[in-house]
């Protein structure tokens, strides 16, 4: 792999904007094209964050020579479509999140991915912020003491009319996979897969879940209490109670302007400092992805494909027990 990363994306909606302005503070990567079936769009793209290249095919970028790794932004109904495309023409991929509609579909995605010998990442950025790797240390260090509790939720008012992508269940429309996906996914990556899991939600008239809210039981005697919504502004935060203290995780926890409060015992809540740094926090995985194709790996050992079916495979099981079903089911 060349010293320079080139990367290309595949898609021109608000979050590949946002990695874009953040691969500017990559140091050893470029933004070498972008694609998208909007030819206007691709090309004001291109012109705001300096892309090299610019197609209107999506196949057209991933065949071209212009480019190591690509970065699919569309919504996540279209991933498995998208990841495999750029899989058999043998380019990178970090995809976002959702990863894939269902288990069935990523786990083609990763056997396509090891076969071909292709880097694949699914591009949960949460986990390579400075704040959760904080948490974890915290964790780790045993200032909380035994885990017994975790609260997360994130929910806000989905906009009036609201994009198709929201409720539609082509699309893997819902809050569940939408922003659900967060409190999922921090309750695996602390405690692992539950032992059971009750689920509710509210339904929407296409089907799928406004609002979900779920519990996690543990053997060991740990509760998670999870939950999302298109309806109201939650307050998008996580709590994680221990046998000595907690961590408050407040102000939006899953990016990166998420601030940490330890409180030990009945003790005030001290502020928990994390590195800082300018961009919205997309920086920290694509400098992963980087060294990851520099070592010539095929997989993270930090964001596994393990990871990625655990956290799938705990989105079918909810969505079974709630009732929700897509077409590809």
């Amino acid at each position: 792999m060349k010293d320079t990363i080139r990367w290309g994306i595949l898609g021109c909606g608000k979050i590949a904007h946002k990695f874009a302005n953040d691969l500017r503070l990559v140091e050893g990567a470029r933004l070498a094209a972008v694609a998208s079936r909007d030819a206007a769009n691709v090309a004001a793209f291109a012109k705001q964050f300096n892309a090299e290249h610019t197609f209107t095919s999506y196949e057209a970028m991933v065949k071209s020579d212009v480019i190591d790794v690509v970065y699919i932004a569309t919504p996540h109904g279209l991933h498995h479509e998208h990841t495999l495309l750029c899989l058999n023409y043998g380019k990178a991929v970090l995809c976002e999140k959702a990863f894939a509609l269902n288990s069935q579909q990523a786990s083609e995605m990763i056997a396509t991915a090891e076969a071909k010998k292709v880097f694949l990442m699914e591009a949960f950025w949460t986990k390579f912020l400075p704040q959760y790797q904080k948490v974890v240390s915290i964790i780790g260090s045993g200032q909380l003491g035994e885990i017994k509790w975790i609260q997360a939720d994130f929910g806000f008012r989905a906009p009036d009319p609201p994009a198709q992508r929201i409720y539609d269940p082509a699309l893997g429309g819902g809050s569940l996979l939408d922003v659900g996906i967060y409190p999922v996914f921090l309750a695996l990556s602390l405690l692992g897969k539950p032992d059971s899991i009750t689920a509710s939600i509210v339904r929407h008239d296409t089907g799928v879940d406004e609002q979900w809210s779920s519990v996690f039981t543990y053997r060991n005697g740990v509760l998670a209490t999870l939950s999302s919504s298109f309806v109201a502004d939650t307050p998008v935060e996580a709590v994680i109670a221990g046998t000595k203290g907690r961590i408050q995780w407040r102000n939006r926890f899953h990016n990166a302007i998420g601030h940490v409060e330890l409180v030990i015992g009945k003790e005030e809540p001290v502020p928990v400092e994390t590195r800082r740094e300018d961009g919205y926090g997309y920086q920290f995985e694509a400098r992963h992805v980087g060294e990851c194709l520099r070592q010539g790996l095929t997989e993270s050992p930090v964001m596994t494909h393990a990871d990625t079916l655990q956290l799938m495979h705990t989105l079918d099981e909810i969505r079974k027990i709630c009732g929700i079903t897509y077409p590809v089911d």
